[in-house]
């Protein structure tokens, strides 16, 4: 395309915004996964509680085909796409959707590097233009890095980052501060980031992304990741993304609204190295919040929290423990296409 999406009147809706389907890939044998047999199993157990509510199209690469057939036997509301992928993150390596003010719909496929270099990402880079071909979508290229877990938009133009990820040098060597903002606004319809400073301390592998720590609730309302313990090696940084959000004015000129998550669970150290499982990093879909559980005590009181705070959605827990031993949660192997008309490509 010659032209931006916000040229074209697109910007990018938020995540809870209605949906018309939800893409979930099917994760392939990597060298960092914990167990490979248990991250399918809790994948599998996301795509039948994603399809209770709303399409869900699974990207599978054709040799592990079959498996994922068997896998998902009895799942309804769901279609299987095999196109070849490195792996299944596709918050972060694959495309984001943008809208415009007759509510067309089109993609937008941002450059991927693997988080800075760490893994092969050549297949998946190749999913967008497959999956514009078979919707029939309108795809827009953008020209720099854009990890869809480092970001959360409120829809109207307001956008949250970490400068952990998105000022790294492994991403954006060169780029200034009001370049990246400049590069936002024109492929998203983004009018003001609000920069937080670092991710929690566990998310090495992504480099800080902001997904661990926040989400948007409602345009100008912020869910906002804490920890009570001051011996948490995340309580100082947690506060200080709080201090940011709370002295932030949005791309509306609100203060934002800022509500705390002070439950962060851990996995049992029986699995390996202790990852947190950030209830802030569930997935809004049509009529429901699919969020991460592990089984422990802290699961009741944060899933009593969430439904005061998602009023008019049921809120489904999904066994997560190995997708946080991977390096996510559930928004990241996600991806939401708002609803509405497919704009012509």
């Amino acid at each position: 395309m010659t032209t931006t999406p916000f040229d074209d009147g697109f910007t990018m809706p938020a995540r809870f915004s209605p949906h018309a389907r939800t893409f979930i890939a099917w994760p392939t044998d990597m060298p960092y996964r914990s167990d490979l047999a248990r991250s399918r199993a809790e994948y599998a157990g996301t795509i039948r509680a994603v399809a209770e509510f709303e399409p869900v199209t699974v990207i599978v690469h054709p040799d592990d085909a079959a498996g994922t057939r068997a896998a998902l036997e009895g799942c309804d509301n769901l279609e299987i796409l095999e196109i070849p992928i490195n792996d299944a993150w596709l918050r972060d390596s694959g495309w984001m959707f943008v809208k415009n003010e007759t509510g067309e719909v089109a993609m937008v496929q941002f450059q991927f590097n693997g988080w800075g270099g760490k893994h092969a990402c050549d297949l998946d880079m190749r999913v967008a233009e497959r999956l514009a071909d078979h919707y029939g979508f309108r795809i827009y290229h953008a020209p720099f890095i854009c990890e869809g877990g480092g970001i959360s938009v409120d829809g109207e133009g307001t956008l949250i980052t970490t400068e952990q990820v998105m000022r790294n040098p492994n991403r954006y060597n060169g780029l200034s501060r009001k370049d990246i903002e400049r590069l936002l606004h024109d492929y998203l319809g983004i009018k003001k980031v609000i920069w937080l400073g670092l991710g929690l301390v566990e998310d090495a592998g992504t480099d800080g992304h902001a997904d661990n720590n926040v989400e948007y609730l409602a345009p100008g309302v912020v869910l906002a990741q804490t920890v009570s313990d001051p011996s948490n090696p995340n309580y100082a940084l947690c506060q200080e993304n709080l201090r940011r959000l709370r002295e932030a004015t949005d791309a509306k000129g609100r203060k934002v609204e800022v509500i705390e998550m002070e439950h962060l669970p851990y996995t049992d150290p029986a699995h390996g190295e202790p990852m947190p499982v950030p209830y802030v990093n569930a997935y809004v879909i049509n009529d429901a919040l699919i969020t991460p559980m592990l089984g422990g005590k802290g699961d009741e009181p944060a899933s009593a929290k969430l439904a005061k705070l998602f009023p008019g959605r049921r809120i489904v827990g999904v066994d997560s423990t190995f997708i946080a031993l991977d390096g996510g949660g559930i928004g990241c192997i996600t991806q939401q296409q708002p609803a509405g008309p497919n704009a012509v490509p």
